[in-house]
């Protein structure tokens, strides 16, 4: 089984950049709050870097 990371927003998308609240609606988040259960890869990890500052990331087995 692959590993998994578990993606919160933590922070509001208002007055961030297009693109980042692009990242976040393909990441599955719509609010703050929300959390999604996305695959530890290369694509996902970059997805998170982008919006680092407005989520938060755990890994999980």
């Amino acid at each position: 089984m692959s590993a998994r990371i578990k993606v919160t927003q933590i922070k509001s998308k208002i007055s961030e950049k297009q693109n980042q609240r692009d990242t976040l609606r393909s990441l599955g988040l719509k609010r703050i709050g929300d959390t999604v259960i996305r695959e530890d890869n290369a694509q996902n990890r970059g997805y998170v870097r982008a919006v680092a500052h407005l989520v938060k990331v755990e890994e999980i087995d």
